[in-house]
């Protein structure tokens, strides 16, 4: 049986004008050390510079491979939930009818292309954003929309899921960070303790 293997990404450390820093590029190219172990068939990019730059340097990891743009993967709120945490109000004030439409339009868009059986065996990277990691697990578990909100990544951590026909996808890793040092570890995250 066929089994589509998604190794979804966050890209790197990004600064404020959504830029790849040093630090995350030292991330990236961490990452693309552990994936070239792997038999990696397609590398597919959100348009925006942090997750195309990324995707570039796990490129220069893994010869041969295509590295290609995927409009899907762009960075969008998927899901805007009809009473947001009170965590959350403040990010969901504003948004319209019209924007949670089109966040929704996109985010069924991404697991239309994305989370499926392939007709053939397949190992796929998607280096993307936070928001799009957290809907495409949150959809693998089969969890109500809202729960998207409870999932953080960090900036290169690695999330592995597997769909094949016939059978529920399978979660595998979720916000694995083995491969980078303690000092690249949890950015992407809010400040404070973590395990």
């Amino acid at each position: 049986m066929a089994t589509r293997h998604l190794y979804l990404v966050r890209h790197g450390a990004a600064d404020p004008f959504g830029e790849l820093t040093a630090t995350g590029a030292r991330q990236a190219h961490l990452l693309g050390d552990r994936l070239a172990r792997l038999p990696i068939d397609a590398v597919w990019h959100s348009p925006l510079p942090r997750a195309a730059r990324t995707a570039g340097i796990l490129g220069e990891h893994l010869p041969g491979v295509p590295v290609s743009e995927a409009a899907e993967l762009v960075d969008h709120v998927p899901h805007v939930p009809e009473n947001p945490p009170s965590a959350w109000a403040g990010f969901f004030d504003g948004y319209d009818a019209a924007e949670a439409a089109a966040g929704a339009r996109l985010a069924e868009a991404l697991v239309d292309r994305f989370a499926r059986p392939a007709p053939s065996e397949t190992h796929e990277v998607l280096v993307t954003h936070a928001y799009q990691v957290a809907w495409l697990v949150r959809h693998a578990l089969d969890a109500p929309p809202d729960r998207w909100l409870a999932m953080s990544c960090g900036n290169t951590a690695l999330t592995v899921i597997q769909h094949r026909a016939g059978t529920p996808a399978a979660l595998l890793l979720h916000n694995d960070m083995g491969h980078l040092p303690a000092d690249l570890r949890w950015t992407g995250f809010r400040p404070g303790p973590h395990p």
